[in-house]
């Protein structure tokens, strides 16, 4: 069985060079099945696959108000602080239930069955171990929905950074001239990127109030994407943890993104299988983000089962 290994780098900045070297090499890159590890599982004692993956809009705003940061006293109260306006057009991107209010947000969204939900909730998942792992009293989410599913199969709007004005040591009353955040969207399959990130720009400018000027600028983005559980990859990949955990995997849709998973199969109509081998509690994205060595040696230990059983389901 041959195989090519592809690494690449920027996947966390959009992987805004490998389309074009994607399309732009279809042939060199002709292949059965795709293989990617940058997924995990629900326990060292309870091995899954991940079967999707939700796409992603990451855009940055930007508040203007006045043509310079001006006196709190002289001017407060007289003109629009930018900051203030930022903070209530983010706040009213949710309603009273944690739903996302840019209208058409929705149109696209896929609604699983209650049959469908209910094989999800028999995945082992302890809520009091999850709030004491993040040291939290209670989770947050949209209503109507548990947490593993707000965390995977439902979409999502969060600001990752928020900034403005004064932030040194000490005081300086100041309103400040500019107010910037930038906030990502994860999205479920369906929901198309680009759209989404129109429908976004378009709401976004709409409520903004006199006295301030809106930009909002597109990072990048990417797909959401499904694996069907009854593939030759899935079934081998499934026979690979079962060889090295003595236990049949849980497929499970993780909250993630992975634009380019989308992209091979856009460009080289390709399927890709997803086994990972991380844990919750590695700290993704976090300063103290980590892979345990366990986990390290057990996907050395599986993969190549993962060859083997696919040469022989593929014949």
């Amino acid at each position: 069985m041959q195989r090519k290994v592809y690494d690449e780098g920027e996947e966390e900045v959009g992987s805004e060079n490998l389309g074009i070297f994607v399309a732009n090499n279809r042939e060199k890159l002709e292949n059965d099945v795709i293989l990617i590890s940058d997924t995990g599982m629900i326990a060292k004692d309870v091995p899954s696959i991940t079967t999707g993956l939700r796409g992603l809009s990451y855009v940055e705003v930007e508040v203007t108000g006045p043509n310079r940061d001006l006196h709190s006293g002289l001017y407060g109260g007289a003109v629009a602080n930018p900051i203030n306006v930022l903070t209530k057009m983010i706040a009213s991107l949710h309603d009273e239930n944690n739903h996302i209010s840019i209208p058409g947000f929705y149109d696209k969204v896929e609604n699983l069955s209650d049959a469908e939900r209910a094989e999800m909730a028999k995945a082992p998942f302890s809520l009091d171990s999850y709030k004491k792992a993040l040291d939290i009293e209670s989770v947050y989410g949209e209503e109507g929905y548990t947490t593993n599913e707000r965390n995977s199969i439902r979409p999502t709007l969060d600001v990752n950074g928020i900034w403005g004005g004064y932030i040194g040591e000490g005081a300086k009353t100041v309103i400040a001239s500019q107010a910037f955040a930038k906030i990502s969207m994860r999205l479920v399959p369906n929901q198309d990127w680009e759209e989404i990130t129109e429908l976004f720009k378009t709401h976004f400018e709409s409520i903004a109030p006199k006295g301030v000027t809106v930009k909002v600028t597109p990072h990048h983005g990417g797909q959401g994407y499904v694996t069907p559980i009854d593939s030759i990859g899935y079934k081998a990949a499934s026979k690979a943890y079962e060889q090295t955990f003595g236990k049949t995997p849980i497929p499970q849709r993780s909250g993630g993104s992975i634009p380019i998973v989308s992209l091979f199969e856009k460009e080289l109509k390709s399927k890709t299988i997803l086994m990972g081998f991380g844990l919750d509690s590695d700290a993704i994205h976090s300063p103290n983000e980590h892979f345990g060595v366990w986990n390290y040696l057990k996907g050395i230990e599986t993969i190549p089962w993962f060859y083997k059983y696919f040469t022989e389901l593929k014949k």
